[in-house]
């Protein structure tokens, strides 16, 4: 039998409105709503949220209402942009009363609130340009402005004042000028105004434009007339965090600074600079002066690896401004390989070690200024050893949800997830899925098809698909179709779950005959690759971070063409951190026409930093290479790797522009070491090659080897249409480990042939070759070249 219900109230919400009736933007808006109680006993005391969107804009309070009883609140939003805006109200949102129904608690407005512009003119930088738009240190950088008058009503005539600072931080680098004479018409906007020049140098940089004031303009509308853009000189990614690295930072307690050494498997020679900070004793500390706000912190690490192998799990203590803050956790499970250079694996018994360093992350519990210090320091209860290399910190912010036509998953499953998707397919009034915050457990490919999908998360910080920690290797991110051409995936990261290479599965993005996709803002740890494409064309991937995986980054090929990957950092990938191949495998026609700027690749442990194995017209422009532990930071080949390839087209040429190679080139494949720069003429033909303002400092065996492939005793294709100009190479000295006879060369026409190869063959130009300066830089030998077959041609 069934008891009687126990009395309680009902709150429910009616008469959702706002005053006045006809807002413009410069009237202040009041929202009210109606509570009643049409249960059977007296409310406590609440409140009511206002909502513009997914916005909340106000709260009211509610006093203790007795059953059946009702009262009008109201709550004062400010004045509002002009737009469109859907009101609603939620009584009780934090369920302090005990109702008999919660499901009743929220209303709309019977019609969207509508604010209409003023009669106002108003005047905004509608573009902020500069050329050359990715500037290296040196260039003379052109700046200009266009107005908009995005008012309704015309700009005054006369002259609009434009000034365009560079700021360095809070320093000002320049302050330029200019004008537009003349009114503006509502809606208008105006040829671009040149402001003049200034000679860049590498940094980061804000450009603020400021605009006088209109005399048509009301006050309301001059808070936009002050704009701000981010702006990086330089070679490589620019980058959310601030890098810094542990040893220049403060150290104490026992802490060591070791290093410099190359030296695979060893804690100096993988770490960045080829230099770390170790923790061995309880108090050893190292101490980091950010110089940015940050609530983020970043760390690449070693510790010991587990004696059968398989990693183990620690912590370390972290300080802010010499108090404690909280404990970061490590794991070493994703490090530490052993054995064949070409194939590791993870037991310790197999040989040599490496691949020894990964990476940790934390979210701090506010945001820090520039100034604080961060200690990373080992106490009784941090139970092992440590090797810190470098920390970044980076100042997150939530990205919220677009709007409308834009789903939330129910929770954070994959079936959640991928029902999200599936719903966004079969609506047409729907555009895409926002992930909101929190950590969604995935384990397989979500399936992307049928339309053009928005898969937008609240950031990499905020939004983070985990594999399964109870399992190794598993194939986890998006599979989409042509149908979803057009595709957008943005603001999350994925942490997997790969311990070691398996060629086939782990991309996070395995895309084939797709175009029109943009990835943007993504960020991938232990995976395999962030992207491998076949056949995939006029796509984007932009401002992502791949780290720790057990092959390439990014990888296009059959027949991939005219995509831009901009703006990408890829740190220790264990093959090319970003590469075009062009196989014919799976069809797909020729790599060709696609753009790779703005990149860096730093401590990738095997294979290079930068590589293009045939095709045409593709351009690889401001890139950074530092710290290569194997291979060279830029490989150019022919080889087909056994695959059906196409080699080199003539024209275009194949271009690399403005590029900045470190600390790289190292040993593999038995006795094989390699320059910083590997010019590989093998099974294809070799041809169209244009290297310019290429800088290559401190290489590990050689700055640039031309190396030449032989079948049978012949070679294959020789060097051939192959330029650099603008080329500086200092710092090639003897390497003095048992690769000392192939090292402390510039340039080298590789006359010491591999087991059954042969001296290089073919031609190379050099205009503008530098090679000597005053400082200890200098190379051991400038030019080795003894061959009677390879020919430099130098102007």
């Amino acid at each position: 039998m069934l008891g009687v219900p126990a009395p309680n109230p009902d709150l429910t919400l009616s008469g959702v409105s706002w005053t006045p009736t006809a807002p413009v933007e410069t009237d202040p808006i009041t929202v009210r709503a109606t509570v009643h109680n049409g249960g059977t006993a007296g409310s406590g005391a609440t409140d009511v949220n206002f909502y513009l969107g997914d916005t909340k804009v106000g709260t009211a309070a509610v006093g203790a209402l007795a059953a059946g009883a009702s009262t009008t609140v109201s709550a004062s939003i400010g004045t509002r942009d002009a737009g469109s805006y859907t009101l609603s109200a939620k009584v009780d949102e934090a369920n302090t009363v005990i109702e008999q129904n919660d499901g009743n608690n929220t209303a709309n407005a019977p019609g969207p609130l509508v604010v209409t512009p003023v009669a106002s003119s108003d005047l905004v930088a509608a573009a902020v340009n500069w050329a050359p738009g990715n500037p290296s240190a040196g260039n003379s950088v052109s700046f200009s402005v266009s107005l908009k008058n995005q008012g309704s009503v015309a700009s005054a005539s006369g002259t609009h004042g434009i000034t365009l600072t560079v700021l360095n931080g809070s320093s000002v680098v320049t302050t330029l000028t200019g004008s537009y004479n003349g009114s503006i018409a509502a809606g208008a906007t105006t040829p671009a105004v040149a402001l003049g020049n200034w000679t860049a140098a590498n940094g980061r940089y804000t450009v603020r434009v400021v605009l006088a004031d209109d005399a048509n303009e009301l006050p309301v509308k001059r808070t936009n007339n002050t704009s701000e853009r981010p702006f990086f000189v330089g070679r490589g990614a620019s980058m959310p965090y601030d890098h810094l690295e542990a040893e220049d930072a403060a150290v104490g307690g026992g802490a060591t600074v070791i290093g410099p050494n190359r030296t695979i498997g060893d804690l100096a020679g993988e770490a960045s600079g080829r230099r770390a900070v170790t923790l061995n004793s309880n108090g050893a500390y190292v101490e980091f002066t950010t110089r940015a706000a940050t609530n983020t912190l970043v760390t690449r690490f070693s510790i010991p690896d587990s004696a059968g192998g398989g990693g183990q799990s620690s912590t370390l203590s972290v300080y802010v401004n010499g108090a404690f803050a909280k404990t970061l956790p490590l794991t070493s499970k994703y490090a530490w390989l052993y054995g064949a250079e070409a194939s590791p694996n993870n037991s310790p018994g197999s040989g040599p070690a490496r691949h020894i360093y990964d990476e940790a992350n934390l979210m701090l519990d506010q945001t820090y200024p520039a100034g604080t210090k961060i200690r990373l320091q080992k106490d009784p209860a941090n139970g092992t050893t440590y090797s810190i290399d470098f920390v970044d910190t980076e100042a997150a912010v939530v990205v919220p949800n677009p709007g409308a036509g834009f789903v939330t998953p129910s929770g954070f499953t994959q079936q959640d997830v991928q029902n999200a998707l599936d719903q966004v397919r079969q609506d047409s009034s729907l555009q895409g899925v926002y992930l909101p915050p929190g950590d969604y457990q995935t384990s397989s490919k979500f399936q992307v098809y049928g339309k053009a999908v928005k898969v937008v998360g609240a950031g990499p910080w905020f939004t983070r698909f985990h594999a399964p920690d109870t399992q190794d290797n598993t194939d986890i991110g998006f599979r989409s179709e042509a149908s979803a051409n057009g595709s957008t995936f943005s603001g999350f990261a994925y942490f997997g779950n790969y311990t070691s290479r398996i060629d086939g599965p782990g991309k996070v993005f395995d895309f084939s005959n797709t175009a029109n996709m943009t990835i943007d803002n993504v960020w991938v740890e232990h995976m395999v690759c962030l992207y491998w494409g076949s056949n995939t064309d006029t796509s984007t991937i932009r401002n992502s971070r791949i780290r720790d995986t057990f092959a390439d980054g990014i990888n296009m090929t059959n027949g991939s063409a005219g995509n831009t990957v901009s703006n990408n950092e890829a740190r220790s990938t264990g093959d090319d951190s970003f590469a075009l191949f062009n196989a014919t495998d799976n069809g797909g026609g020729e790599v060709r026409d696609n753009v790779f700027e703005n990149l860096s690749a730093t401590l990738t442990w095997r294979a290079a930093g930068f590589a293009v194995y045939g095709g045409t017209n593709n351009v690889f422009r401001n890139l950074y290479a530092a710290d290569m532990l194997t291979y060279p930071g830029i490989t150019i080949s022919s080889l087909d790797f056994g695959i059906p390839m196409n080699g080199f087209g003539a024209t275009p040429p194949t271009q690399f522009q403005n590029v900045s190679v470190v600390r790289s080139g190292g040993h593999f494949w038995g006795n094989q070491a390699f320059g910083a720069v590997w010019v590989f003429s093998a099974s294809k033909i070799f041809q169209g090659i244009r290297v310019s303002d290429l800088d290559i400092v401190d290489p590990t065996y050689s700055g640039i080897m031309f190396q030449t492939n032989y079948v049978n005793g012949s070679p294959q294709f020789p060097v051939a249409d192959t330029v650099f100009t603008n080329t500086t190479i200092t710092g090639a000295h003897k390497s003095g480990d048992a690769f000392d006879a192939k090292s402390g060369f510039a340039i080298w026409a590789n006359e010491l042939p591999e087991p059954g190869q042969g001296p290089a063959t073919g031609e190379a130009t050099f205009t503008n070759l530098t090679l000597t300066n005053l400082t200890l830089t200098n190379n051991t030998t400038d030019i080795q070249n003894t061959t009677t077959t390879f020919t430099l041609h130098r102007n």
